[in-house]
């Protein structure tokens, strides 16, 4: 079996001192590493992002919203609870992730409030367990309210933005982890390559004539689930909801018709851009059309590419899916080697870190080109 094949193939050691606790403030002076070559790389700062791009040029954004998904509650007993919405299987339905799981049988209540001493009907949310999902080890709960209005505005009083487990001695804001174009709840984590960008920035990258489009991912479990058997293939990514309208599509082929290139703003686009030409395909068509639906697009070396020229990211965790998914741009050994100069610079890394611009142009990266 190739390494690139391999979960022991993507680990490496990251000083804990490089996990970024804050955000750059501002946002676009974080550090940017610009992969320009197959063998060399330039240190620059992220609002410089303009002049390493060509007019012309099309910049693809995530518009999903992180909602405030950890909610903490109390069981009929008192017992205190933990949950994280993860996806709304239907009206009123979600899918959450549970502490202390083994306790939550069906049928069980549980009850949330911002008072303790008084859950009537004006100040409580109720949700009630309603079955067990083998895949995530989570639940299924039903939350006893009139309307999705009602449930989103207890949400938003009751929830909290849900930072990243590794995030433990942050001073940001909730505001900070969403982007500045953020626009349709639904996120559990931020689409965080995007969270660089300011609105001079974009308004810069206008003026030069590079455009802008945008697709949504609502952010869950596919993105953040680690990879854990040690042949990557055997994997099965969580799916997630995404939608390509078609004003992206007429950008994408408007780009690429001008020999223009298509950059991805983060890994969650990637995977939306290809996942929905994969669909095209599945469907018996060729190129991109517009998509709305799941998708459990799983990218590692050896794919080959339908859309993209090019992409920003931020720097992942070992082992990961995102790691694997850069691997499959730029290969596996040059991204473990850029991973060693970022931590010899001292790079702020994972979601509140810096970026990576890694650009195609005509010999940067191999990319697999399907006509659309």
């Amino acid at each position: 079996m190739s390494s690139d094949h391999l979960l022991s193939s993507y680990d490496y050691h990251l000083p804990p001192e490089l996990i970024a606790q804050n955000p750059m403030t501002p946002r676009d002076h974080s550090r940017l590493l610009v992969i320009n070559s197959p063998t060399t790389h330039i240190h620059s700062i992220f609002r410089d992002l303009p002049q390493w791009l060509s007019p012309g040029d099309l910049l693809v954004f995530n518009n999903t919203r992180v909602i405030p998904a950890r909610l903490y509650g109390k069981k009929s007993t008192g017992a205190p609870v933990e949950i994280l919405l993860l996806e709304e299987k239907e009206p009123l339905c979600w899918l959450a992730l549970v502490k202390p799981g083994k306790r939550f049988k069906i049928g069980s209540e549980i009850y949330f409030h911002l008072d303790n001493n008084d859950c009537s009907q004006d100040n409580c949310l109720v949700a009630t367990v309603v079955d067990r999902d083998e895949e995530t080890g989570g639940r299924l709960l039903k939350f006893n309210v009139e309307s999705l209005e009602l449930f989103w505005q207890k949400i938003e009083e009751l929830g909290q933005i849900p930072f990243p487990p590794y995030v433990t001695e942050s001073k940001a804001q909730p505001s900070q982890y969403q982007t500045i174009y953020a626009e349709k709840p639904g996120a559990v984590a931020a689409p965080t390559a995007g969270l660089h960008f300011t609105d001079e920035l974009l308004e810069t990258l206008q003026q030069k004539g590079i455009n802008q489009a945008y697709i949504t991912l609502h952010v869950g479990l596919g993105t953040f689930r680690p990879v854990d058997i040690e042949n990557i293939k055997e994997h099965k990514m969580h799916q997630e909801w995404i939608e390509v309208p078609e004003i992206t599509v007429e950008k994408i082929k408007e780009t690429k018709a001008k020999g223009n290139r298509v950059i991805a703003v983060g890994t969650t686009v990637v995977r939306a851009l290809e996942g929905a030409a994969k669909a095209t395909e599945m469907a018996g068509k060729q190129g991109l059309i517009p998509f709305r639906g799941k998708t459990d697009m799983f990218i590692y070396p050896g794919y080959s590419w339908r859309i993209i020229d090019g992409m920003i990211t931020n720097f992942h965790l070992p082992k990961s899916s995102l790691l694997m998914l850069v691997s499959a741009l730029i290969g596996r050994n040059r991204l473990l080697e850029l991973y060693q100069i970022a931590i010899q610079e001292k790079y702020r890394f994972y979601s509140f870190g810096d970026g990576m611009l890694v650009l195609s142009g005509d010999e940067a990266i191999n990319i697999t080109r399907n006509p659309i």
